[in-house]
């Protein structure tokens, strides 16, 4: 069994990476970040990846990034770049908020279905993408429209 943790900050995922390599447990390490792209570390996610890697040894089978917006992170993926190609997983949210914005909503921000749908394809250009899901304020609906992006044959 692979265990999926989110992380905020690069120490804090060493951790987890160096307790589950010590009793044999794959791990995936999921970031999480603002607006910016940047862990709430401040630590550009770039330069959390190649920290985690290089301080492990790269074991985490891969790293995904959740509950941000993909407008959150798209802008500092780095086609091609090494660090890139370990980002195997998104689970993003529906809505364009910060996630201070979505602690403080009084309603369920559902976003725009079909822009996430289009953001998921476009980011599979560049990332190796094999775990796909949805966190705040997605649904079956954005799932599905997410998947036939991603498989146009797919059938539902």
């Amino acid at each position: 069994m692979i265990s999926a943790i989110t992380m905020t900050y690069a120490e804090e995922a060493i951790g987890i990476v160096r307790a589950a390599a010590a009793v044999n447990l794959p791990v995936v390490i999921s970031f999480t970040v603002e607006t910016d792209g940047r862990l709430p570390s401040g630590r550009p996610l770039a330069d959390a990846v190649t920290h985690v890697d290089q301080s492990t040894g790269a074991a985490p089978a891969y790293y995904m990034v959740n509950c941000a917006h993909p407008t959150h992170f798209a802008s500092v993926i780095e086609p091609g770049a090494r660090w890139a190609q370990r980002v195997g997983s998104i689970r993003a949210n529906a809505s364009r908020l910060s996630r201070a914005e979505l602690d403080a909503a009084t309603e369920l921000d559902r976003g725009d279905v079909d822009e996430l749908a289009r953001l998921y394809r476009q980011l599979s250009v560049d990332l190796p993408l094999r775990v796909i899901g949805g966190c705040c304020g997605t649904d079956h609906h954005h799932i599905a429209a997410i998947a036939d992006a991603l498989h146009p044959l797919t059938s539902h």
